[in-house]
Parts: C-alpha cells; sequence; structure tokens
C-alpha cells in the first residue's frame, strides 16, 4: 500500500449517524489531509466520538461513506489504522499484564494463531519504554493507575506501527506527567508523516497540541489549520455559548 499517493489520509462524505431514529451526526462532510495532529473539537453530545467510531467502521451510518488513502475502505487498511479508545470503555479487569497488552498491538500482522516473534516482543518493549512503563511489564494491567493504563494503551497503539491513528480524549484523567509524553509522541507521529485525530476537550490546549482542528456539533463548524479556524467566531457556534468563557481561551 502507498500511503503517499493522496493528500488526504480520510475522506468522509455525506455522513449521517442516528441512534433510535435522532440524528447524532449529520450530513458531515470532512476531508483530514495526511501528515497532520488534528483536534477534534465540540460540546458534549456534539457527536465526536461518534464520528471516530463511524470513520473505524464500529458504527453503521444512515447514509455516507468514509474513504481512506487510495480510496480504501476501513476494513482494506485495518492493519494501518491505530485506535486508542475511551478508557472509560475498557474492561481493565481482563486478566492480562502490560506486555501482554502491548503485544496484542502486533497481531494484526501476526494473525491471532502465529506465536510471538523476538522481533514483535523487542517492539512491545521499545514503545512500551517510549511511554515510559517497561519497568511495569510484569504487572497486572488492573493493577495500575488510570494514568499508567492510558499509556499502556498507546504503547500498545504504536506497536501497531499504523499510518492513521484515532485516539478518543486520550488526556482525560491523566496526570501532568503523562500528558507531557502523550502529546511528544503525538508530536513524534506526525513528524514521521502520520496522521493522528484526537478527541480533545480542552480549548486551552488546542494551539499548543495541534496544528489541524474540526469543530463539530452535530454538523462540522469548521475544518482547517488551528491557526485559520480556532477562534471566537467558530467557537460560539461551535459550543453556542457568549463569549464569556471563549475570551479566556483564544
Amino acid at each position: 500500500m502507498d500511503f503517499k499517493s493522496q493528500n488526504y489520509a480520510v475522506e468522509v462524505e455525506d455522513l449521517t449517524v442516528a441512534y433510535n431514529a435522532k440524528p447524532v451526526l449529520w450530513d458531515i462532510d470532512l476531508k483530514i489531509p495526511k501528515g497532520k495532529l488534528m483536534a477534534v473539537i465540540g460540546p458534549n453530545g456534539a457527536g465526536k466520538t461518534t464520528l471516530i467510531k463511524a470513520m473505524l467502521g464500529l458504527l453503521t451510518p444512515v447514509s455516507g461513506a468514509v474513504r481512506f488513502i487510495n480510496g480504501e475502505d476501513v476494513r482494506s487498511l485495518k492493519n494501518h489504522i491505530g485506535y486508542v479508545p475511551q478508557s472509560g470503555s475498557v474492561d481493565w479487569d481482563f486478566p492480562a499484564t502490560v506486555l501482554d497488552v502491548v503485544l496484542m498491538g502486533t497481531y494484526g500482522k501476526l494473525g491471532w494463531i502465529r506465536r510471538t516473534r523476538k522481533a514483535d516482543m523487542e517492539l512491545a518493549r521499545q514503545t512500551l519504554k517510549k511511554v515510559g512503563m517497561e519497568e511495569y511489564a510484569s504487572r497486572q494491567i488492573s493493577q495500575l493507575s488510570g494514568g499508567q493504563q492510558q499509556r499502556v494503551f498507546l504503547a500498545r497503539t504504536l506497536a501497531q506501527a499504523a499510518e492513521i491513528y484515532f485516539m478518543d480524549e486520550p488526556f482525560k484523567g491523566v496526570d501532568a506527567q503523562t500528558e507531557k509524553a502523550i502529546v511528544l509522541l503525538l508530536k513524534e507521529l506526525k513528524e514521521q508523516g502520520k496522521t493522528v485525530v484526537v478527541v480533545h476537550h480542552d480549548l486551552q490546549t488546542v494551539e499548543d497540541y495541534f496544528d489541524w482542528v474540526t469543530l463539530i456539533n452535530i454538523r462540522v463548524v469548521a475544518s482547517g489549520t488551528v491557526n485559520e479556524v480556532f477562534h471566537e467566531e467558530n467557537l460560539k457556534k461551535t459550543y453556542r455559548s457568549t463569549g464569556t468563557l471563549l475570551r479566556s481561551v483564544v
């Protein structure tokens, strides 16, 4: 697969998603350029997580299409797409060690019935080292703090060696040190030419962390470079708010 032949990593066209006949996303058109570190922001209930899941094929839309590089769908590119779900959606009581969890990131290449290779074990340990969790390799995942668990899931995703990464609020519930470590990794992925899409809630850090932003509230309000679209007018449209709070973040 040649990931350098198109300008866009993801194209969403006329996407509508509904729960119990109530639209959660409506007529979404969105193009995500390759090699961007993009925040998806909007109020609670705006459809941010739904958008991520629809792009990943985890939800069936009422209408519309999602195309990846070279017009491929998510099934064709599953080994090239990494996903970090919200920490609250993960069963942390699952009996697995930290190293086991990270090795799961290599299963797309290995297949479920093939034995783990030495190279994959080394890759898993390297990714744990990147997130500062190497010394916890033999620890049960359930014994870790929330921030540590989030680092492990990030390591698992890095072990996939994907081209496009989706992360659903990776900073939620983590300490300042973990947040800083995650930001450095996201920027490193961008420097490698990867595309990273992050559901994000902290407006104060958008300009520091990201270079591209999509503002949504059931519909797309604006999408583009942070310098171009992350301003008070678009934030008012997105949050339907007075400028009182917004003046403190833009």
